[in-house]
């Protein structure tokens, strides 16, 4: 028998003035789901888990959460203003018995929890906001872009925490491999519908391209309908004195019909134009070195860089990365070693902070002020690769309407910002692309456009990105930062690096000191339950996963109980721990015991 829904949306309807985003809206999460939650950009995805999670009213319809029943949010900007430290955000709402998970969340984050928040990072806040949510413990988790500005380690170690929960979770993501390696269920925002695909986010695209083609063939049977239609209204008059006034109203409700259908738009038009071609060096780089302060950033590091290669830099935030970056393109020096150029080098960069962009400005202003692209005389024109055009007819290729094209930037969405951001460097002509985190906050259409421009560039392209499934669709050659300033080169993409590091599994370690944890002793491992009745094998099926978690929640208790001055610190904190420790322990023993005794009773019967 089917468990009910842990939360129920019905017959939702809201309007931010204009048409409605959402109407007649419903959907249903049941317990364990893993559910994906896609869309384009600007599409409603954040608006509508914010109305999952009670953060926003609907303009009508109702919200119920089945009692008892506890929901986590992590809102993909969330607000620090009321707070003094990071870890003052994380403990919000936090129980005090319960104090201790935001203590090891922030240690299995690797965060300091007594940052300034207007002094962090975005990587450093995106932690925090996770270190709440893991901190709730709530029964359904709702998260909005978790992979936004963290590195390919926590993402892997955030992937592996959630793929070991029993918890329900609907997940926001344009990270494909996050979300194909962790989601059970789809629910698709489009032109203001959710459709829901009873698989994960791999089937999703075969999916969503049948359903526009089915949706092409509609309407390709109705406009051949309403043709035959009107040809019937205007030559019935020569046939008769008196048309059939039936069929002229079912004329008048197909056109209705085709006037009321939202036309999905287009993808982006994205292009690239590699201009002159510079030489075949593009950048040597001999026993380069960088350090700041006592820290050593890189150790002597060589590099050569011909015409043409897809360059990616990857490696834990802070690592230096993005200080190579510049390093190659010659806009930072280096403290020993030497770095040649190649000739005609044209670069155009797309920078990590999204600089180059003002919010009070609207986009009209920054495509037309740009120096680079601007054309002079003519505010109502921009030069695209040497080529005038009208800045909204640009703008439309980018997916921007003409409202929001003499609106501030400030009122984009992170996605949209990206795209201005793009339209503004796609305009140049270029022979060297810099891109230092391009893919946070671009929907998956975008991105997958991206990728294939890069394909088709005959320039060389330096890339950073956390976004594994991005990387192994773009770059021929990797560089890895594998701590203490050391930068290893390996041929091919990602997974390609992986493989000659000799990893056949992702790396899941704590991140907090970048180091191999303690293996838990061997757990058992489920196996077929032949001979028990359906709740022994369910019970039995479910044990080992059970008996990880609490294994799991002892390693950490242990690691916040070993802290020799915690005592001393916050006596009530270590208590509390004890007591947990305590309490994990009994049911760690209690459930193996449990397996043991059904897997002897499985043996028995078999």
């Amino acid at each position: 028998m089917a468990q009910p829904p842990l939360l129920t949306l019905a017959d939702i309807a809201l309007t931010f003035g204009g048409a409605p985003l959402f109407e007649g809206l419903s959907l249903a999460v049941h317990p364990g789901e893993r559910v994906a939650l896609v869309g384009r950009n600007g599409s409603g995805k954040s608006t509508l888990l914010k109305l999952m999670a009670g953060a926003l009213e609907p303009d009508q319809g109702s919200r119920f959460l089945k009692p008892g029943t506890t929901v986590g949010f992590m809102d993909q900007d969330p607000d620090f203003s009321a707070f003094e430290t990071l870890a003052d955000y994380a403990g919000q709402g936090c129980a005090a018995e319960d104090a201790w998970r935001v203590t090891v969340a922030l240690q299995d984050l690797g965060l300091d929890g007594t940052l300034d928040p207007a002094a962090a990072s975005g990587g450093e806040r995106r932690r925090a906001a996770l270190t709440r949510l893991l901190a709730e413990d709530a029964d359904l988790l709702l998260i909005d872009e978790p992979t936004n500005h963290l590195d390919i380690d926590l993402i892997a170690w955030l992937e592996a925490h959630l793929a070991e929960t029993r918890k329900a979770f609907v997940l926001i993501s344009h990270d494909r491999a996050f979300l194909s390696a962790l989601t059970r269920q789809t629910l698709w925002v489009d032109r203001g519908q959710v459709r829901r695909l009873d698989a994960g986010f791999s089937g999703f695209e075969a999916w969503r391209d049948k359903t526009f083609e089915e949706e092409d063939a509609d309407r390709h049977k109705l406009n051949r309908l309403i043709k035959s239609e009107a040809r019937w209204a205007v030559e019935g008059i020569s046939a008769r004195r008196k048309r059939n006034m039936g069929r002229v109203r079912r004329l008048q409700d197909l056109r209705a019909d085709r006037a009321a259908q939202i036309r999905r738009s287009g993808p982006a038009k994205l292009a690239l134009s590699s201009g002159q071609k510079s030489g075949k060096l593009v950048v040597e780089a001999e026993a380069i070195e960088k350090r700041f302060g006592d820290r050593t950033v890189l150790h002597p590091f060589d590099i050569r860089i011909q015409r043409g290669e897809r360059v990616a830099m990857v490696g834990p935030n802070g690592v230096g990365k993005t200080t190579l970056l510049n390093m190659l393109t010659g806009a930072l020096a280096p403290d020993a070693g030497k770095i040649r150029l190649g000739t005609n080098l044209t670069p155009a960069i797309f920078d990590q902070n999204r600089r180059g962009v003002v919010d009070n400005q609207s986009l009209w202003t920054a495509l037309t002020q740009d120096p680079a692209l601007g054309v002079q005389g003519n505010s109502d024109q921009v030069m695209v690769r040497g080529q005038p055009r009208h800045v909204m007819g640009y703008l439309k290729d980018f997916l921007f309407s003409e409202a929001q094209a003499r609106g501030p930037v400030s009122a984009l969405s992170g996605g949209e910002r990206a795209r201005l951001l793009l339209a503004r460097i796609l305009a140049r002509e270029s022979n060297l692309l810099v891109l230092d985190e391009p893919t946070n906050d671009l929907d998956i259409e975008t991105l997958d456009l991206l990728q294939e421009i890069l394909d088709e560039y005959d320039g060389t392209v330096l890339l950073v990105s956390h976004d594994r499934d991005f990387l192994d669709r773009v770059d021929s050659t990797t560089i890895a930062f594998e701590g203490a300033g050391r930068a290893v080169v390996y041929a091919g993409g990602y997974s390609d690096m992986r493989a000659q590091r000799g990893e056949v599994a992702p790396m899941a370690a704590t991140p907090s000191a970048r180091k191999a944890k303690p293996k838990a002793k061997d757990k058992p491992a489920p196996r077929a339950a032949s001979g028990l009745s359906f709740t022994q094998s369910h019970r039995l099926d479910a044990l080992p996963g059970e008996i990880e978690r609490l294994e799991g929640d002892i390693a950490k208790l242990g690691t916040l109980l070993a802290d020799p001055g915690l005592f001393a610190r916050d006596p009530a904190k270590f208590e509390k721990a004890t007591a947990a420790l305590a309490q994990r322990q009994a049911a760690l023993t209690a459930a193996e015991e449990e397996w043991l005794t059904l897997e002897d009773l499985r043996e028995a019967k078999a």
